[in-house]
């Protein structure tokens, strides 16, 4: 079942093509990407959007909308966003191991193929704040980094760490089942429901809904079983707090006071650890920014992107 949204004609006017990048990885065997390509392929400014954990693309949707159906005087913008190795359509890593290392050089390597000219701006939200944190240290070329819900501290210190030990003990169970029924338990239905309504802050029923079934149509589109296992490892092992120190860019943080990961003064201590990043706080919401409020995230995003270019 699908279920319609208020930004169903938006995202059906998006101009996107969807498109498949060959990525070299470690071993010297490439991996299929596949990306969707918005906007204006000749425009100055590149934005690259990383999606979190077990979603794909169509998560930061909404956001990309925002962004290219905004201010028709704003500078026109090119947005490409990938799903991640083994996620939604893109291929696993050829050689199977998706640590948190492994997704950082698969970013560099994607990039590196695309090779977008004039500006480069990468964005990372939840699992993806990490991947793109870890590579953003490793060296990577972009000339403004944007995090979103950023994982500031260690998953299981955050509210509602019982629910992470729980979703840890969740993913044990998946991982020493047989192969049939440990698949069986990631798909499960009432368990993404569990995990969805948990984490929607809203109170409007009709975005509620939509939430819900964006989650049952994309949360399990993954490629295996070992895909899931390693991200998810990679996801509670590691945090952006790790990186901070050694990312050099500008860089722009946008949380959520409600946000059940993260707490809000763990990302106000992640803010002091970067050389040059400020905070911008969205009030009540949680950890969906990019479905519940993408407006003002768009907004924050198109100004830090102006003052940059300004300075």
């Amino acid at each position: 079942m699908i279920v319609s949204s208020p930004y169903d004609k938006r995202l059906q006017s998006l101009p996107v093509l969807a498109r498949t990048a060959s990525v070299p990885g470690t071993d010297g065997q490439s991996s299929d990407t596949r990306y969707w390509d918005y906007g204006d392929p000749t425009a100055p400014t590149t934005l690259v959007l990383v999606h979190g954990f077990r979603g794909d693309h169509h998560g930061l949707q909404l956001v990309v909308a925002e962004l290219l159906s905004g201010d028709p005087h704003s500078p026109a913008l090119r947005i490409l966003a990938p799903d991640l190795p083994g996620f939604g359509d893109s291929a696993p890593l050829h050689d199977g191991v998706h640590s948190l290392a492994a997704y950082a050089r698969w970013l560099e390597e994607f990039l590196g193929v695309l090779a977008p000219t004039g500006r480069l701006v990468v964005l990372g939200h939840s699992f993806g704040s990490i991947v793109v944190a870890a590579a953003a240290a490793a060296g990577l070329t972009a000339d403004e980094i944007i995090l979103v819900n950023p994982i500031a501290a260690p998953a299981l210190s955050g509210p509602r760490g019982v629910l992470t030990r729980l979703a840890v003990f969740y993913y044990w169970a998946a991982a020493k089942l047989p192969e049939r029924w440990g698949y069986a338990l990631l798909q499960n239905r009432a368990i993404v429901r569990i995990m969805s309504v948990s984490m929607a802050k809203t109170h409007d029923p009709a975005l509620r809904r939509w939430i819900h079934n964006q989650h049952d149509r994309y949360f399990s589109a993954f490629a295996n079983r070992r895909v899931v296992m390693n991200a998810f490892t990679a996801s509670v092992s590691h945090d952006v707090s790790e990186f901070a120190a050694r990312i050099l860019q500008p860089t722009l943080l946008i949380a959520a006071d409600k946000d059940d990961i993260t707490p809000l003064a763990a990302q106000y201590r992640l803010q002091t650890l970067f050389p040059n990043a400020r905070l911008r706080v969205i009030n009540n919401v949680g950890h969906l920014i990019h479905y519940e409020q993408p407006q003002p995230a768009a907004l924050f995003i198109r100004k830090f992107m102006a003052e940059e270019l300004a300075l």
